[in-house]
């Protein structure tokens, strides 16, 4: 394959992937779990010993996201969450942590306790707030989300890059690497649960860290870490990882179409309230998506309906295509009522999570005419 940093073209060839031992243009699945050594005790491949460090089909999914991410190295985990797990396992007690507030509530709770066990002191900032409080804590880590998970905030990671001291860790989930490679805009490094857009089909669960700087002892922690702990994602998991990511790019370029295209529709609409996507120029963070977000604004936006919870919930009822369910970035359209899922975390009851997927724009926007009407 011709080199090119063209994602359409990394994606579709998968950086490469093929199955060299037959010629087939798709790479081989290898389940095994252990590898041979010749007579002498000599491993027959070196860099294969066991399945826990060593996997081909790792490997090749994990070259397909560094390419996209422009990283130099990349690491695939078991879900996103073991991803965050693996990072703030790497803090020594007593570290500093500043924490964006709002964003998807799973890595909220998760940190909070971990925070709470290990003595790390942390500070949960709104994103409106985190150029102001980064400039007064010296902390060891700064973890932030953009867009954010419900509220679709978005950060300015190069402008909070050029004020912090310690690292900056960029959940960039909702972008994918398609529309933002957080390390390029200063991030330390870039973090995504794969389980959504990356493999978009609803069927892999999966995350993933790259960096831009594979020497940081930080960098050395998280990798002995994945390896010792056993957060590794399998083969065949991986396989599936690498074969939706050959279509990555054009699913993100029609979601995020359908996306903007549903958002400004409704956003009109009389029966809501606002619509928070940073797609739209009313957007608050609609300047900084417009910089660091490039082909898209991704596939999910929140909807407040008009009213309350009963309203909401009588919307989602009459929605055909949108299927009601928890995830997002998958090639169907997905809705959520999010205050059944975090009723205790300030999401107010009237808002719809949105995960807008591949189908006809034009059925999209029919189903929730119809879910809308009186």
């Amino acid at each position: 394959m011709n080199h090119s940093d063209k994602p359409a073209t990394i994606a579709a060839h998968a950086a490469g992937a093929i199955d060299a031992q037959s010629g087939g243009v798709v790479p081989a699945l290898q389940p095994s779990t252990t590898f041979m050594r010749d007579a002498d005790y000599n491993l027959l491949r070196a860099d294969n010993t066991y399945s826990r460090d060593n996997s081909d089909n790792v490997r090749q999914a994990e070259k397909v996201l560094q390419a996209l991410e422009g990283a130099e190295e990349t690491l695939l985990f078991p879900s996103g969450m073991a991803a965050i797990a693996a990072v703030f396992r790497t803090l020594p007690n007593n570290a500093e942590v500043i924490l964006q507030s709002g964003i998807y509530w799973g890595t909220t709770v998760w940190v909070r306790d971990f925070c709470q066990r290990r003595d790390v002191k942390l500070h949960e900032v709104d994103a409106e707030e985190l150029p102001q409080a980064c400039k007064a804590i010296k902390a060891n880590l700064v973890f932030i989300e953009t867009p954010s998970n419900p509220w679709l905030k978005t950060v300015d990671i190069a402008a909070l890059r050029s004020i912090i001291d310690g690292l900056l860790v960029v959940d960039g989930t909702a972008a994918t690497p398609v529309l933002t490679k957080a390390l390029a805009f200063g991030a330390d490094i870039a973090m995504h649960s794969a389980t959504k857009a990356i493999n978009g089909h609803s069927d892999v669960l999966a995350g993933v860290l790259s960096t831009r700087d594979p020497g940081t002892a930080m960098w050395q922690a998280i990798c002995a870490d994945r390896k010792m702990a056993g957060a590794v994602l399998g083969p065949f998991e991986a396989w599936l990882l690498t074969r939706a990511m050959r279509t990555l790019p054009l699913r993100v370029e029609r979601m995020s179409q359908n996306a903007l295209a549903l958002a400004t529709f409704l956003h009109a609409h009389p029966r809501i309230d606002d619509v928070l996507y940073p797609g739209l120029p009313h957007h608050p963070g609609h300047g900084v998506a417009r910089q660091q977000m490039n082909g898209g604004f991704g596939s999910l936006l929140s909807v407040l309906v008009a009213g309350g919870r009963n309203e909401a919930l009588a919307v989602i009822g009459k929605l055909n295509l949108f299927l009601r369910a928890t995830s997002l970035g998958g090639v169907e359209s997905l809705v959520e009522h999010r205050h059944t899922i975090e009723p205790d975390t300030g999401i107010p009851e009237n808002l719809i999570r949105v995960s807008v997927g591949i189908e006809h724009i034009d059925d999209l926007v029919a189903d929730w005419t119809q879910a809308l009407a009186s």
